[in-house]
């Protein structure tokens, strides 16, 4: 307490009293010190009445929610009170501005939403054969050929390899192999063509596939049992009540009739193994085993000791394989030449299905997918989400105008920056848990369309496991404090003196906000590049000229054997029908194969295949060279063969050699075939391949049936009674050429539909914050818009004025855009032999979309700023 020398001036006791009372004890003494010493002088300068009142009025003045001094439960009540005050806050402003509550919430729950999306996609992937009991001591049994051209990663193996490294290396617990057929099931009269694994009788062991009816150990005890899933159980016999009931699968043309011993669970959708017919793999194979070791066409899994690592037991496999097959491996390098070595690796079950390169799709084992998938579909979620939450620090921030008086009075009546800070973080939460709660409701929309993009079985249910929930969580959070904390500091900085004499600029050149707008706006014309540039290399793959005639040409796969009779009876029935225009036989696919040519000096790789005589004129290939098969020639049978350009380019037999294809000698396993003609290439495989040299010898396969426009239905119906005549037992089934070809970039397909949502979402976010900022923009300037329009300016001026910052920005976002976008599709574009060229249109026409989007946006706002009459925006102002 301050003293004079003079005379003491001693303010209202009961005041301090008072004050003592309420006010915390930390401000108590420095509060009455400064109140003291304005006391003193004040009485001084107008008498101590005067003083005595002013001196009450400041006490009550501090007498406030800051300053109060109050006990743990009355702490809380208060705390109550200003987070209910808080939401009270935060829900009048989202009512008051439903237009950037709108902006803000659909953009955050978009994002939101594709996050879950691809979270639970990505869980999926990752799940994969999680569920077996000893996944972690399973491993596939692969194979590196080290060759000429690289190493070759092989997923199969021989019968040989699981019994011989079983009884050679001490860490292999068991083994267990399987190998798919496609066979004729019988059921009753009923025919079907039916996927059946043979599997060795240890397979339930090995793997955790749960029976509902028999035992695991006793299902393959006999030869001719067989276990069905619960699918092909009730597919069949309309229930799973099936233990004791036969069926019969056709071996070499003759029926073998099986036992049903067991019914197996549905193999899960996050299984690498999928099954619905099980028979022992001892079944029809000779009691020896097969003594070559360089084969691949079965799988072979080991289960290793809990203790072994698989790190030390792969060295063990190639001190196994040379001794017990180094004289085999000396005649294939001598055969082959072009094989160096082989040596057989271990892949950990868990990794199959995110590992593509060794293959998947063989034997039980459904198809790999990529990991890089998984990257893209995060990205493209990711950038989605921060667009979002980018127009939402963009609207706030820009926003904070019409606020900063609330703000300013908040300051003055003893509103600390940290409580600011809570308050807009806390409307930032409030926010984020509708667009949480709406982007919920639009997982559930979506996931049957994304389920049919992602080629998935997602349910909804899956977003209940507490490691997505604690995810979700985490993602609520970062999504509220990324998008609401920058917003809080600069809105809680406001200075209060200014912002209530109206001195206040709140956003000034805002560099923030325009690099975001531009940030946005690059992501989603990256987005949109992508979607250019993916759509004109399907467009590249859809309708490239092939070399040959697909259209109507339909196959009937006939499969392995020699069934020239019955090609020949078909032939015959069908030769006459007026719906058919012609009818060929090829081996409807090829083999890599390996010969020699110039007198057996040289070594050439190539595909192989059968045709007939009738093959290339019906597929309009045409011969460059030489002449066709025919029945004047008997030798073509045994001796002709017909290449392909590419093959006599490898081999040497062109113009620049002066050597003639025709006439030249193919060694090719001890024969000696002649090349009568030459064929011009046409793609036999998918355009991600370059096209390979190609052999047709003359001989049996399926039958193609080239089919008349306007009488398909009667055709294939002429077909199946022809195949039904001489195949009685046989299901009868057919693809079109044409449909094969589009299976072929099916994921291509898929993925052209998910960037272009990824696109069209981005885009539209983007252009909704635009909007935004565009109505902002135009009320701040409401004043400046009306003086211009008074002074004489155009409609197309005051539209020119407003948008021309915005298009700035956008054609800065578009530049920034192309170098990242030329960079994805080129990367992308690796995997495709025939690739489109970067043209210029692939960037000018996202450009344009991205520049017309925001113009279009911009100027609704502007062209309504501008007709407004001049003298309602001044007299407001």
């Amino acid at each position: 307490m301050s003293k004079h020398k003079k005379k003491t001036y001693q303010p209202p006791r009961w005041a301090d009293k008072l004050l003592q009372h309420f006010c915390s004890p930390e401000l108590v003494e420095e509060i009455l010190g400064d109140l003291h010493e304005r006391y003193a002088l004040r009485a001084q300068k107008v008498g101590e009445q005067k003083a005595k009142k002013q001196y009450v009025r400041e006490v009550m003045a501090y007498i406030r929610l800051s300053n109060l001094k109050l006990s743990s439960e009355g702490k809380n009540i208060i705390l109550m009170g200003i987070l209910n005050n808080y939401i009270k806050v935060a829900g009048r402003n989202l009512l008051r501005h439903k237009a950037f509550s709108f902006i803000n919430i659909t953009g955050l729950s978009i994002g939101l939403a594709c996050c879950m999306l691809i979270v639970l996609y990505t869980k999926d992937e990752v799940s994969f054969d999680q569920f077996h009991e000893k996944k972690d001591q399973i491993y596939r049994v692969t194979a590196m050929m080290t060759r000429d051209d690289g190493i070759k990663k092989l997923g199969g193996t021989n019968q040989i390899v699981g019994p011989s490294f079983a009884a050679e290396v001490p860490e292999i617990a068991s083994y267990t192999r399987m190998e798919t057929t496609t066979k004729t099931l019988r059921n009753g009269t009923d025919n079907y063509n039916e996927e059946v694994l043979a599997v060795e009788d240890n397979f339930f062991s090995v793997f955790s596939f749960p029976l509902v009816a028999g035992s695991s150990k006793q299902v393959f005890s006999e030869l001719n049992t067989m276990v069905l899933s619960e699918n092909a159980a009730k597919k069949y016999f309309g229930t799973t009540d099936v233990v004791g009931k036969t069926l019969d699968l056709n071996f070499e043309d003759q029926f073998e009739s099986f036992v049903i011993t067991g019914v197996a669970k549905n193999p899960p959708q996050n299984s690498s193994i999928q099954f619905n017919v099980l028979i022992p793999f001892k079944f029809g194979r000779p009691s020896d085993e097969e003594s070559n070791w360089v084969g691949f066409h079965l799988n072979t899994f080991i289960v290793l000791n809990e203790t072994a690592s698989w790190m030390d037991v792969e060295p063990k496999f190639d001190q196994v394989f040379q001794s017990k097959a180094a004289e085999e491996l000396k005649l294939m390098r001598e055969r082959f030449a072009f094989i160096k070595a082989v040596n057989f690796k271990l892949q950990p079950l868990s990794q199959i299905h995110l590992d593509a390169e060794y293959g998947a799709s063989r034997n039980g084992l459904t198809a790999g997918s990529d990991p890089i998938y998984s990257y893209i579909l995060s990205g493209i979620a990711l950038f989605i989400l921060l667009i979002a939450s980018i127009n939402f620090i963009n609207l706030t921030v820009a926003h904070s105008l019409r606020r900063a008086k609330e703000i300013g009075i908040r300051k003055v009546i003893g509103g600390q920056r940290v409580q600011l800070v809570v308050q807009f973080l806390g409307e930032s939460f409030v926010l984020c848990l509708l667009a949480f709660c709406a982007a919920i409701l639009i997982v559930q929309l979506v996931l049957p369309t994304f389920n049919e993009l992602a080629n998935k079985q997602l349910s909804f249910t899956y977003l209940l496991d507490i490691k997505l929930i604690s995810g979700y969580v985490i993602l609520f959070l970062a999504t509220g404090l990324i998008a609401g904390f920058y917003p809080a500091l600069v809105l809680s900085g406001f200075e209060p003196v200014k912002i209530l004499y109206n001195r206040f600029q709140p956003n000034g050149k805002n560099y923030l906000v325009k690099g975001l707008v531009v940030f946005q706006f690059a992501l989603a014309t990256f987005l949109i590049i992508g979607t250019v540039g993916i759509y004109a290399q399907f467009n590249l793959l859809t309708n490239k000229d092939l070399g040959y005639n697909d259209e109507n040409l339909a196959i009937v796969h006939l499969g392995n054997g020699d069934y020239e009779l019955e090609l020949n009876s078909m032939k015959n029935d069908l030769a006459k029908d007026v719906s058919i225009e012609n009818i060929a036989v090829k081996y409807f696919g090829q083999s890599g194969t390996i010969g020699k040519i110039n007198n057996n000096e040289t070594d050439i790789k190539f595909d192989i295949s059968w045709i007939d005589e009738a093959f290339l004129p019906m597929a309009e290939i045409p011969l460059v060279e030489g002449r066709n098969f025919s029945t004047d020639f008997p030798n073509d049978k045994t001796q002709s063969v017909i290449i392909n350009e590419t093959f006599a380019k490898e081999a040497g037999w062109d113009a620049l050699s002066q050597k003639n294809p025709i006439g030249q000698v193919i060694n090719y396993r001890d024969e000696q075939l002649t090349v009568v003609g030459v064929i011009k290439d046409y793609h036999f495989r998918s355009l991600r391949e370059s096209i390979r040299p190609i052999l047709f010898k003359n001989g049996s396969g399926d039958l193609w049936i080239k089919l008349k426009a306007d009488q398909i239905p009667l055709g294939l119906d002429a077909v199946q009674k022809a195949y039904e005549k001489v195949f009685p037992f046989r299901p009868f089934h057919y693809d079109f050429m044409s449909t094969i070809n589009e299976r072929r970039y099916a994921v291509e397909a898929k993925w052209k539909e998910m960037i272009t949502a990824g696109a069209l979402l981005s885009i539209f976010i983007s252009s909704m914050g635009l909007f935004g900022l565009a109505m902002l923009t135009i009320q701040r300037r409401t004043k400046e818009v009306g003086i211009r329009k008074v002074l004489g300016a155009k409609v197309t001026d005051i539209v020119t004025l407003i948008s021309v910052d915005f298009v700035r920005l956008v054609i800065i976002a578009f530049v920034i855009a192309i170098p990242a976008g030329a960079y994805a599709i080129n990367y992308w574009l690796q995997d495709f032999a025939y690739r489109i060229e970067l043209s210029w249109w692939i960037f000018a026409l996202p450009g344009f979309v991205a520049l017309s989007i925001a113009i279009i946006t911009i100027s609704f706002q502007s062209v309504k700023a501008a007709i407004a009459n001049p003298i309602d925006s001044l007299r407001n102002e």
